[in-house]
């Protein structure tokens, strides 16, 4: 990698040039970024996966939560679920657009948040939403886990889907940009599958597990069902922290804490090659 750009250069570019001049940014790229939280798991809770089902999968997944935090610091994002997807199909026959979709469903994942927060209180583990984010620091180093709603506050700015008026960045999407942006440790997606398949388990009983795959040949298998937002695909393609995630089943007690010690269990998906 080049040596870094200077503040100097960096001054000068900025103040001189168009913020879409892409001398200025290469001058960025070879700035590193500081990872803020190095040493935090990002694990997203599937809404559908285990809010949906009630006590008996939520507070199995809740314990194994509190045991992991003995050991490592969490970050716990939900998802929104059944709920979510009932409010999109009514918000779509009534017309609406795609940013009131977004806030529709970053509204049902704080629900999801706010209960799994209150499963979580009497441990000290707080629920965190917008300028939260500021204090999660003290939240982490005080309790050693925080959760917060997978959705990303895009709402109105939601950006525009290819087709129909679907979110394209929801709750998958959401939990890895906080990963990245933190430059986090890893980033777990807990799911009710034992990872990604060659199609939809729950309706081809012919779906093959796919134990570790790439981005780029995951894009070129081009599968009809992802267990994983398709745009996290693309986010990986850019990032700089978490260049991989790790799909687990989480209704099979210890999975969760055995992808959190490094072990290679579900589905691994990485970025590929160096940035």
């Amino acid at each position: 990698m080049p040596d870094a750009a200077s503040a100097a250069d960096l001054e000068s570019l900025l103040l001189s040039r168009s913020l879409d001049d892409p001398e200025l940014a290469a001058a960025t790229e070879r700035t590193p970024d500081t990872p803020v939280l190095p040493d935090v798991s990002v694990i997203k809770v599937g809404g559908q996966s285990f809010v949906d089902r009630g006590r008996a999968a939520v507070f199995p997944l809740v314990e194994e939560l509190l045991e992991a935090r003995r050991t490592h610091r969490l970050l716990i994002g939900t998802g929104g679920g059944t709920r979510a997807r009932h409010a999109y199909a009514l918000a779509a026959e009534l017309g609406l657009p795609t940013g009131v979709l977004s806030s529709v469903g970053n509204a049902v994942a704080g629900q999801n948040a706010t209960m799994l927060g209150y499963l979580l209180a009497r441990h000290g583990v707080p629920v965190v939403s917008g300028g939260g984010f500021e204090a999660l620091p003290l939240y982490l180093s005080e309790s050693r886990a925080a959760v917060f709603a997978g959705m990303p506050p895009y709402a109105m700015w939601q950006p525009l889907p290819e087709e129909g008026v679907i979110p394209p960045y929801r709750t998958d999407a959401g939990c890895y940009l906080v990963a990245e942006t933190y430059g986090c440790r890893n980033m777990i997606f807990v799911k009710d599958e034992d990872g990604l398949y060659t199609a939809n388990p729950k309706t081809d009983r012919s779906a093959r597990l796919i134990p570790e795959i790439t981005v780029e040949e995951l894009v070129e298998l081009d599968l009809p069902d992802l267990i994983v937002e398709r745009p996290v695909l693309e986010l990986m393609r850019r990032a700089r922290h978490v260049r991989s995630v790790q799909v687990v089943n989480g209704l099979k007690p210890g999975n969760l804490t055995r992808a959190l010690a490094g072990e290679h269990v579900g589905t691994i998906i990485t970025a590929g090659g160096a940035r």
